[in-house]
């Protein structure tokens, strides 16, 4: 079975909901998709057979367990971000050239660079919609994000899948040059907690507002 990345696709829909969550139910994907649990059925069989899906037994209290099923490693290289080949393999050859201070001062230079390409999407005078344009702006390359609300003044990021996937499993240097991109492009204090790298679901990033930020939008 062939998948593109069709989001009206049913059995795109199917993987990009078993991309922000760890499981689901043939209930769950019902309500996703509107369908029969017949029709459900179906494409989770054709994504069994093809390799994108793994059915386990999950037992909850008295009674017979019940199925739900999980993404495999091949489904989630269909949401990796594919960086450019070439930029990838420099910095894969660069790791092995020079010392760590250099490529240190080098990822810096990369952050602030990212930084400012986003920042020119990134324009909104509050720090919620700083945020949502940045997701935004991340979903346009193909990252999968989600925004919450913590409170009043905090407001959590998640990345649920990594833009340097290959690079950052490596060289975890990687995760930090993201994390000061987001500082850099919000102008706010950014916190780094559950990561891909690390086993988790998502990238999540905790965002507080700054004395940096308050200044910068006074009129």
């Amino acid at each position: 079975m062939s998948i593109s990345p069709d989001q009206n696709s049913p059995a795109w829909q199917i993987l990009e909901h078993l991309q922000r969550n760890p499981s689901a139910t043939i209930k769950d994907l019902e309500v996703l998709l509107g369908v029969t649990t017949t029709a459900v059925r179906q494409h989770l069989n054709a994504l069994q057979a093809s390799g994108y899906l793994e059915r386990r037994e999950e037992r909850s209290g008295v009674g017979r367990p019940r199925h739900i099923y999980a993404a495999t490693e091949a489904a989630r290289e269909l949401f990796a971000c594919r960086c450019d080949l070439l930029a990838l393999t420099m910095l894969q050859e660069m790791y092995g050239m020079v010392g760590a201070e250099q490529m240190d001062a080098l990822l810096k230079r990369v952050g602030a660079r990212l930084a400012d390409r986003y920042a020119e999407t990134v324009t909104a005078g509050g720090l919620q919609n700083r945020v949502e344009e940045l997701a935004g702006a991340m979903g346009r390359q193909g990252v999968l994000t989600d925004i919450s609300s913590v409170d009043d003044d905090t407001i959590v990021l998640k990345m649920y899948n990594c833009p340097y996937h290959e690079l950052a499993f490596a060289h975890r240097e990687i995760c930090e040059m993201d994390q000061q991109m987001i500082e850099q492009v919000l102008g706010t204090d950014v916190a780094h907690d559950d990561c891909i790298m690390d086993g988790h679901g998502s990238c999540t990033f905790v965002i507080t507002p700054s004395h940096r930020l308050e200044l910068e939008l006074e009129p």
